[in-house]
């Protein structure tokens, strides 16, 4: 049984500038999407598209900057909506609280999605291209995430057996181990993830393949993840009723549409 290590969330403090490791751990995310993304530059279709139609790094910069404003909008707006719709109509003016916490993933890819279709039209490009060339870049900013919550102590996972070498005592969950989720997370939807994206999105596939496979991919991964990761304790209700998490209902459509996308895109004529 291994004891949950107290970290300062302080990384570093520069006299009243107080650097948290959770800050950290997005500027990581940003710096690996604009790292993949220089890369996905020289992969096709993109390196081969020439004139107006030919991609740039500033491109990836846009694009970076836009998905920032659609997670942060999109996961604290589905946030009120999935997890706790009943308090946040009685309470309007908390859903801008951000610093009270409460983000989803489920809503901060709808905010992703949105900021890519107002990219796509901008540019005059096709939604399935920049769907296409963001999914193999979004992994390992998930993974630099769950690095965040397992330094924080935070979404801890279920109750584990004691003989679990890697059970894990957590602050503030009482004094039984439980499953590190986060650690799961982080090489489910994040490592593994990525490197399988990464290698199906480096061969020629049709236009929304890839992001049909991010789809699935995440919905499926996340959907394991959730076994071992405690609901809130809000949410026990539906999981006590149901037998699955908010977070797994989430997943399925996520899942559903991700085979559909992916059967679509292949029988379309043309290849990007």
């Amino acid at each position: 049984m291994l004891i949950h290590p107290q970290i300062d969330p302080v990384a570093l403090q520069l006299g009243p500038v107080a650097v948290h490791w959770y800050g950290l751990t997005y500027l990581a995310a940003f710096a690996l999407f604009l790292f993949l993304g220089s890369r996905r530059l020289r992969q096709a279709p993109y390196n081969a598209l020439q004139g107006q139609a030919a991609w740039s790094f500033k491109d990836v910069e846009d694009i970076l900057f836009l998905g920032v404003l659609g997670v942060v909008l999109g996961g604290r707006i589905g946030y009120c909506l999935f997890y706790k719709p009943g308090y946040y109509a009685t309470h309007p003016l908390e859903v801008f609280f951000v610093w009270q916490g409460g983000m989803s993933f489920h809503g901060g890819m709808l905010g992703v999605i949105a900021s890519m279709v107002w990219f796509a039209r901008s540019r005059g490009r096709s939604f399935w291209q920049v769907a296409d060339f963001v999914a193999p870049c979004v992994p390992t900013g998930l993974a630099a995430g769950r690095v965040g919550n397992f330094l924080n102590g935070e979404l801890w996972g279920r109750l584990a057996d004691p003989t679990l070498p890697w059970g894990m005592v957590f602050r503030g969950a009482g004094d039984a181990p439980r499953h590190p989720s986060q650690v799961y997370q982080f090489l489910l939807e994040g490592l593994l993830l990525f490197m399988l994206l990464w290698w199906y999105a480096s061969k020629p596939r049709k236009q929304g393949q890839v992001a049909a496979a991010f789809l699935f991919g995440y919905g499926v991964f996340r959907f394991v993840a959730e076994f071992f990761r405690e609901p809130d304790a809000h949410l026990l209700w539906l999981q006590q009723q149901t037998g699955m998490s908010m977070g797994q209902w989430l997943c399925v459509p996520m899942m559903v549409g991700g085979v559909g996308l992916w059967l679509w895109a292949g029988r379309q004529t043309t290849k990007p």
